[in-house]
């Protein structure tokens, strides 16, 4: 019966799609003919369940506030799939508030209805709300079960509350020596020895590879790969590529992720042959390289002088429908600003536009640069006046300061001065970097009032000389025959305060 009524609502709401609020206009349908066709109330939970199905969730919860009012509440099997598809959505507001809806309607929430929310807080990184809800749950005679502190686990390990992690664990642990008590499970010790990993606590995680083989519980491609990647990130490949060896013993197959980390490793180590085997291993078992692979693999034949290998997996990529990203297309223009192939970089922009990707002032800030190392102060200003625009990007602090220290080196001391000058209108702070090149602008221009000027401006907005500017006003003043105030300089960026100076403070 609830199947038939579940089937007609969905063939009568598919074939009302595009109608304003279908669900609600239904409702009241139902609820009219209540007292003529006595088919149970059962009959309005299917329908908030099959909108929930179809992901009409406005509709659904439209549906919802009017079965509240008539008190004909859907079961807690129907809440908790809404719960789901709001979470999934991104709703964690949302979410929360539709629990706190549930509980005042009178529809009791089980364990799994907060699982749902307190997985979805944790993956947020609401983890307050999700401890709160934890409190709750065991307030209203709720137990938590291993995918309620699976959950936890994972939320504050990502975040590094390691503390907080070996509490949610010692509680389950203790949890195992009650009648019915659960046990930490694969999921829980894989997620466990990740939080560790991450943190680059390697002995503490295979510690807990150990307790758990101890247990007879068996790793999986999860646990195996938060080991491979610590290994990588600490440049112990050996041990890394011993563990993958020792997954495909135990018939445990390596997955993209796992691939990736691997990869990444080698490319990092500049093991670039080594990592394009592998590649060749995933292509070679059916595998799609994704497109952090593909950016892994591109950066480190760029690192060995390599553009063409790069070059051609982005053509590579293309052939099989993989779209490069924009991290991929700034490796790719960091690449050939590198090899001063500047002009090149033309091309993937023009690539980048009909790929509907804008660039960055990151990506900016690298051609940029590049122009002026190459001494084509005219192609550097031209991005600021026509591309920027055109891709509706604004100059931040980092562009400014490359123009000003490109401006600088050219000897176009009073187009500096002018950008320099410009920031604060932009509502932009020029930082230590874009205050050291003007300062050595200036001096390389014998204009030491000036250089000193932006000296105190500095200290006067809390920033502290670093070796850059005090290698700055130490050759500035020596290119200029100053000597003495180079001297006095020099032993301020070594700790020694000169007798002059001290006379002044004193």
């Amino acid at each position: 019966m609830y199947f038939d009524a579940t089937t007609v609502l969905k063939e009568f709401i598919l074939s009302r799609r595009g109608v304003v609020f279908p669900g609600f206009d239904f409702f009241n349908v139902l609820w009219s003919t209540r007292n003529v066709c006595p088919y149970g109330f059962g009959v309005f939970d299917a329908l908030f369940s099959v909108l929930v199905e179809l992901g009409l969730l406005e509709e659904a919860s439209k549906c919802f506030s009017k079965m509240k009012r008539f008190r004909v509440l859907p079961k807690v099997r129907s809440c908790n799939a809404f719960l789901h598809n709001i979470c999934k959505s991104g709703g964690r507001n949302r979410s929360q508030r539709f629990l706190e809806e549930m509980i005042g309607a009178g529809i009791a929430p089980s364990v799994y209805t907060y699982n749902i929310v307190i997985d979805c807080m944790c993956k947020e990184g609401e983890l307050e709300t999700a401890r709160m809800l934890f409190r709750q749950m065991k307030e209203i005679d709720l137990t938590p079960d291993v995918v309620t502190y699976n959950s936890l686990i994972d939320g504050y390990g990502k975040v590094g509350l390691l503390d907080e992690v070996l509490l949610f664990f010692e509680e389950m642990k203790n949890m195992a020596c009650e009648p019915d008590g659960l046990r930490p499970n694969v999921v829980t010790y894989s997620r466990f020895m990740d939080a560790f990993c991450k943190e680059g606590m390697m002995q503490q995680g295979i510690k807990f590879l150990v307790d758990m083989r101890r247990l007879g519980l068996l790793p999986n491609e999860y646990t195996y790969t938060s080991l491979i990647d610590a290994n990588c990130k600490a440049g112990n490949l050996t041990e890394a590529l011993k563990l993958a060896n020792e997954m495909l013993q135990a018939n445990i197959a390596l997955n993209i992720v796992t691939y990736t980390t691997i990869i990444n490793g080698l490319c990092e180590a500049g093991r670039i042959e080594e990592a394009d085997e592998i590649f060749r291993a995933i292509l070679k078992a059916g595998l799609t390289p994704n497109v952090q692979i593909y950016t892994t693999l591109a950066h480190g034949y760029m690192k060995l002088k390599k553009m063409e290998h790069a070059l051609n997996l982005l053509k590579e990529m293309k052939e099989k429908n993989i779209n490069p990203d924009l991290l991929l297309h700034g490796t790719v223009i960091w690449g050939l600003c590198n090899q001063d192939k500047i002009e090149e970089t033309k091309i993937v922009i023009g690539e980048m536009k009909e790929s509907g990707l804008s660039l960055n002032p990151v990506i900016y800030t690298i051609i940029m640069d590049s122009y002026f190392k190459a001494g084509k102060t005219t192609e550097a200003l031209n991005l600021l006046e026509e591309i920027m625009p055109e891709f509706n990007l604004q100059p931040n602090v980092a562009v400014y300061t490359v123009l000003i220290d490109g401006l600088c080196k050219k000897n176009f001391i009073e187009a500096a001065k002018s950008m320099f000058d410009e920031m604060p209108s932009k509502k932009l702070v020029p930082d230590k970097t874009a205050y050291t090149a003007l300062i050595d602008g200036n001096l390389k221009h014998g204009k030491f009032k000036e250089a000193l000027n932006l000296r105190n401006w500095m200290i006067e907005m809390g920033m502290e000389l670093d070796l850059p500017a005090y290698t700055s006003l130490v050759s500035g003043f020596c290119r200029c025959g100053q000597l003495q105030r180079a001297r006095e300089y020099e032993m301020i960026s070594k700790g020694i305060l000169p007798d002059g100076v001290a006379k002044q403070n004193g």
